[in-house]
């Protein structure tokens, strides 16, 4: 079977096509690239274990399946939220721009990212209007996290979720209907967050057909209806039949539907192969296995402050962080997020040992842990957990060459992956948890992680407490 990619970064073409096996052919057509980013550094290519869609771009800046400095994906947000200001407001114009061309300069050289990214947290824009920022589960937790925090003032953000909490009522619901996992829900601590009139601004990583986000326009003008939206992503593969469909609704709701991104495209697929994620996802070495060191920070957990919501069984009576983002943030509670954040990430760095790290979120849990890993010092990689099933294949230039299955400690019903990660690449690896979990729903991930470790792995609990440790044989 011939297996390959063809070369994504031909100067002076805006065209590009991918096989990725004999059965599975993809091909892209720039239309709009504002900034004229390399598509090679806005994602690569992989065949997807879905029947709705069997491929997928793999984003080179989100921080989920590809190993990222997490400056780089901190500033995919930033520069997405400096389009924004731009756009709704331009008599902001100079102002943005000039921010912008720093965030620019960072994505365009990695070297330049934390300088970049130091630059603009100096600098935050206050916005003249409020906006209410959706950052969409699983991938676009952290980016819509990182759009909301680009602005000094006058913003607040949510972000949906998967997870299903029976003791709260979601306000927002709507289906993400290529996904494998459909359902998106919207928990607010305050039944009043989407009851004001400001332009909501949906954030994800990639609009393919657009209908999540028409969605769940529909759901929010029937129950909070305003004026504006705008629809935000790195990569827009929407054609002419899609913004047919987003003016359709303008015209049928009455409303404004803006959209700005970093690569707009169309796309082409030939053949779908049929693949099992199993037959890929096997951990397979025989090295002996990294010291486990399990920590909690009761100072930085108060910091960070614990929502009390308990979604039921065993292992989710623990409640999660208020500062992710998932029961709704106002921009001036990011003074007392960002004090936490630096506490802890001052606290990890001081735990390091090696020259190579990799700070590694869980699921939805992505934006702290990204800000965490930033904090941390030098040589230190950031990545996320997924529920993303994925082929995994060791070719050249395809984006996913090693993986591993685990269930999900909060759902052993659903499988959750750890992506591009070899025995050894890191000398430690710090994964962070929103939650307290019971030792045995953990171990099958910790398992993993203490055959890719070069020495120590840290399971790192974001709460005052963890239970159950004390006993366990690790």
């Amino acid at each position: 079977m011939n297996n390959s990619i063809s070369s994504p970064c031909s100067i002076g073409t805006n065209a590009h096509t991918y096989k990725l096996f004999e059965d599975l052919q993809v091909s892209i057509t720039e239309t709009d690239n504002p900034f004229g980013l390399p598509v090679a550094c806005l994602f690569s290519m992989a065949a997807r274990v879905n029947k709705k869609r069997s491929f997928l771009f793999v984003s080179k800046l989100l921080g989920k399946h590809i190993p990222v400095n997490p400056y780089t994906s901190l500033l995919s947000g930033a520069a997405l939220a400096l389009l924004i200001q731009k756009r709704l407001f331009p008599q902001f114009g100079e102002t943005s721009e000039a921010l912008l061309e720093q965030v620019l300069s960072g994505l365009r050289t990695p070297d330049q990212a934390k300088e970049a990214y130091l630059f603009l947290a100096a600098h935050k824009p206050r916005l003249p209007e409020p906006l209410l920022c959706i950052g969409f589960a699983e991938t676009a937790t952290a980016l819509g996290h990182s759009v909301f925090n680009t602005f000094a003032g006058g913003a607040s953000y949510m972000h949906t979720t998967r997870e299903h909490i029976p003791q709260r009522s979601s306000l927002i619901n709507f289906d993400e209907e290529h996904s494998h996992a459909v359902s998106h829900r919207c928990y607010a601590l305050d039944p009043a967050f989407f009851s004001g009139g400001e332009t909501v601004v949906l954030v994800d990583d990639e609009m393919t057909t657009g209908k999540t986000a028409l969605n769940i326009i529909r759901d929010i003008q029937s129950k909070f209806p305003r004026k504006q939206y705008v629809i935000a992503s790195l990569l827009d593969w929407r054609n002419a039949d899609n913004e047919q469909q987003v003016r359709q609704l303008r015209q049928e709701l009455d409303i404004d539907i803006q959209s700005v991104h970093l690569l707009k495209g169309l796309m082409g697929v030939a053949g779908s192969p049929q693949l099992e994620a199993g037959n890929a996802l096997a951990l397979t070495s025989n090295r002996t296995a990294a010291e486990l060191v399990v920590l909690h920070h009761a100072e930085a957990a108060e910091q960070i402050k614990a929502v009390s919501v308990s979604s039921g069984g065993e292992c989710n009576s623990a409640p999660y962080l208020k500062h992710t983002g998932r029961f709704g943030m106002q921009s001036a509670e990011l003074e007392a997020a960002d004090a936490g954040i630096h506490l802890l990430a001052d606290w990890l760095k001081a735990y390091r040992g090696g020259s190579r790290a990799l700070v590694m979120g869980t699921g939805e849990f992505m934006y702290m842990p990204m800000r965490i890993a930033a904090g941390m010092g030098e040589g230190i990689s950031y990545q996320s957990t997924t529920r993303s099933p994925i082929y995994a294949a060791n070719l050249p230039e395809y984006a996913v060459t090693s993986g591993y299955r685990y269930p999900s400690p909060e759902d052993e019903a659903v499988s959750h992956f750890i992506y591009n990660v070899t025995p050894g690449q890191y000398d430690e690896i710090f994964v962070l948890f929103e939650r307290d979990m019971p030792p045995a729903r953990v171990k099958p991930m910790l398992d993993i992680l203490k055959q890719l470790a070069g020495k120590k792995v840290f399971a790192v609990f974001l709460t005052e407490n963890v239970h159950g440790w004390e006993t366990f044989d690790r």
